[in-house]
């Protein structure tokens, strides 16, 4: 039976360390699935960051889209896996669609948004039917101001959908405040 982990918390919260600590601890193989895409050089020190403190062994797929497509065949190759992160999955699969937030009328919001979750309900559904320890890693974004530009604030709106959706459908989840993880379910 498979086990979903739900980590969330601010930025530079220490949900990814936390996260990645769990894994470590399983002492099993590893897959650690990358769904940044690093565009600058601040981007790029960050995920050689993240790169540097994974144990070497952990095998890394980088991919945003269809993850639900390869999950049969990682679960045949190890039992643990840490997908960092939602949000920025989210943010990914956002601008693969051709959009004007300010002409985007909501007939093509809600496809864009229902494209975005299947993703998430795809993947779920997928780890549902295998064995693995699969660990989620998210930004919680939906505790500051509300964004003052509508292209953030569509952002928000399904990021925090897409969290809920997962959130709701894992067997625990982890708030992290100032590297301290507190479980909350």
């Amino acid at each position: 039976m498979s086990k979903i982990i739900f980590v969330t918390g601010g930025a530079k919260s220490g949900k990814s360390a936390f996260a990645e600590s769990i894994c470590e601890k399983r002492k099993d193989k590893t897959v650690y699935i990358a769904t940044s895409i690093p565009f600058d050089e601040e981007m790029k020190e960050k995920v050689k960051k993240h790169k540097d403190r994974r144990p070497s062994d952990w095998k890394t797929y980088e991919v945003y889209e269809d993850i639900y497509k390869l999950i049969e065949n990682i679960s045949k190759e190890c039992n643990t896996v840490m997908l960092d992160c939602i949000t920025l999955m989210v943010n990914n699969l956002m601008f693969k669609f051709d959009m004007n937030p300010q002409e985007l009328s909501k007939k093509e919001l809600e496809k864009m948004e229902k494209y975005i979750l299947e993703q998430f309900i795809k993947l779920i559904e997928m780890i549902r039917k295998t064995e693995l320890y699969f660990v989620f890693v998210t930004n919680e974004i939906g505790m500051g101001v509300v964004p003052d530009n509508k292209l953030t604030r569509i952002y928000s709106n399904i990021a925090g959908k897409v969290n809920q959706y997962v959130a709701e459908n894992s067997d625990e989840a982890y708030l992290i405040v100032s590297g301290i993880p507190i479980k909350i379910k």
